[in-house]
């Protein structure tokens, strides 16, 4: 298992993780397989989703807002429950088919790390499974 470290700069961002986890996935010498990419945060996650357009990490961010707002009246005492809403719809973790030592991601396809409580350091785990 491999763990990486993540500056995020803003309270809510996507960060595209994708070449550090094919960077593992390459040094790892598996060539065929899954990878498994975890998120050890109650308030961010990981998703896959398209890379090639900046606008749809915009989309997904205001779409996530407008479903879980900000202004209901969360009882939770650190005041950061739509972090938590968001991040359990997002999920903790991913896998990816690993074939002939690459991940199988479709044309536009991206791994991205998803911040709703930041700015923060976080971590994610990279572990490949032959």
């Amino acid at each position: 298992m491999q763990t990486l470290t993540i500056n995020t700069s803003r309270r809510e961002e996507f960060q595209d993780i994708t070449s550090a986890v094919k960077q593992i996935v390459q040094n790892s010498g598996i060539t065929s397989g899954i990878c498994l990419v975890y998120v050890p945060h109650t308030t961010a996650g990981i998703t896959i989703n398209e890379n090639a357009d900046p606008s749809v990490k915009s989309d997904l961010l205001l779409a996530l807002r407008k479903s879980v707002p900000d202004s209901l009246p969360y009882t939770h005492a650190e005041g950061n429950s739509p972090a938590h809403l968001k991040a359990s719809l997002m999920g903790s973790s991913v896998k990816i088919i690993v074939e002939e030592g690459h991940l199988v991601l479709g044309t536009w396809q991206g791994i991205f790390f998803c911040e709703f409580d930041g700015a923060r350091t976080r971590r994610f785990h990279v572990q490949c499974l032959a």
